[in-house]
């Protein structure tokens, strides 16, 4: 490949996504827009920076099983999380932030909105970030997210699944995405995942167990490798 073909643009491909508009997704409804949309041009501050190679991490920001220890272990399936961050060639995206939160073993957030019946765990926060090495990899220890149910249809469940966060060279260049994880049922049933028409695009969501990477009698391991822009890019929230 030479260097032209390795940088070359890709368009965006506008069927991956979803319809802004889908009635079984039911909050879609009044966030869909009803006018054209407007293109805004972008200020000097949302196409440069941060520098995220000079941020403060702590020794357990990457470990969701002691970074909110109060005293004991988080209850739960204890999992190992991890995976590259490349560019649609395959070339590793490096000092990059990760970011993740997820709901605890019960399924529920450490959020005031959240009033799931489930109860909180007083040793897990549900947060961690990390930043991907000069390879590109990335690693996080956590427990396995329960289900739960939503306020969408008369039975709805969300699917296990952690929330992750990119940020690219530029505040505009964000990309948020969810990990759901391999042999799920709940996954074809989720009117979220629904809303995707393109099943390829869902696998790109689906961590696969990876038992090489597992800790023997301790964690299992799900690798998640996310992919930016071209034909085997990981399906992203943003539109």
């Amino acid at each position: 490949m030479n260097e032209t073909e390795r940088y070359r643009f890709i368009n965006r491909d506008r069927n991956w996504h979803p319809k802004a508009l889908t009635p079984d997704y039911k909050t879609s409804i009044p966030r869909s827009p009803s006018q054209a949309l407007v293109s805004i041009p972008q200020s000097l501050s949302e196409v440069t920076g941060p520098d995220f190679t000079h941020l403060k991490f702590g020794e357990h920001d990457h470990d969701l099983l002691l970074n909110f220890n109060n005293g004991g272990l988080p209850i739960g399936e204890r999992i190992i999380v991890h995976g590259r961050v490349v560019d649609q060639y395959g070339n590793p995206v490096k000092n990059t932030l990760v970011e993740m939160w997820q709901a605890n073993a019960g399924g529920r957030y450490r959020h005031k909105n959240d009033r799931y019946l489930a109860p909180l765990d007083p040793n897990f926060g549900g947060v961690g970030r990390t930043l991907t090495d000069a390879n590109g990899h990335y690693h996080f220890r956590t427990v396995k997210p329960g289900p739960y149910p939503w306020r969408n249809g008369p039975n709805d469940w969300r699917p296990a699944h952690i929330h992750f966060s990119v940020s690219g060279p530029s505040i505009s260049t964000k990309l948020i995405t969810q990990l759901y994880f391999e042999g799920d049922p709940l996954i074809p049933r989720c009117p979220i995942v629904q809303s995707i028409a393109n099943p390829e695009a869902v696998q790109t969501l689906i961590a696969r167990l990876d038992m090489g990477m597992a800790n023997p009698m301790d964690c299992l391991a799900y690798r998640f490798d996310i992919v930016l822009r071209g034909q085997r890019k990981t399906f992203f929230e943003n539109v």
